[in-house]
This record gives structure tokens, sequence and C-alpha cells, in this order.
């Protein structure tokens, strides 16, 4: 298997307190359908379990130099997969 073409290997980090998606990204993720209009995600192929996890959890972004929730990294174009505790990012720059 070759593996995916990417510039940076991201450390995904654990949180215990909640995090807020910024207003930009719900109101980007309403646009393409992967959250209702109550606020409530539905990403295909993401179970509850692993969307609860995945709420605690965050990236020190290459791309825009800060930390974000990795729901936001997850929907990211840059993002390419997310293997063992890490995430392969293409770094493109962001419109």
């Amino acid at each position: 298997m070759d593996e995916l073409e990417h510039k940076y290997e991201v450390e995904i980090e654990v949180t215990e307190k909640k995090q807020k998606l910024p207003d930009p990204i719900k109101a980007e993720l309403k646009e393409s359908g992967m959250m209702d209009d109550k606020g409530k995600l539905k990403l295909k192929g993401v179970s509850p379990k692993m969307l609860k996890r995945m709420k605690q959890e965050f990236v020190n972004c290459p791309v825009l130099k800060e930390e974000i929730q990795f729901i936001q990294c997850f929907v990211c174009p840059n993002f390419q997969s997310r293997v063992t505790g890490k995430v392969l990012c293409k770094g493109d720059a962001l419109k």
C-alpha cells in the first residue's frame, strides 16, 4: 500500500474541558450537511462514541498556527488520515 502524500504529522492531544467550535466553522458544517439546525454533528461513518471522543481532542494546526478542535481538523481539506494518535496533513494554504 502506498503511503498518503502529506507534509505534516500532527499529534492529537486530549483535553478534559469542553471545547466549542467557532461560529464560522459551525456555519460551514451546517452548509455541507455535517451538522443539523440544532447544532448536532452528523458525520458519516463516525459512531456516536467516536464523535464524543473527537470532541475532546485537539491538534496544533501547522497551517493555521493555532490549537483547533479535532473536528475542525477532520473536516479540513488538508486532512488526509488519522493514524495511531496522529493526523496526516497536506499542509496546503487555506482560503
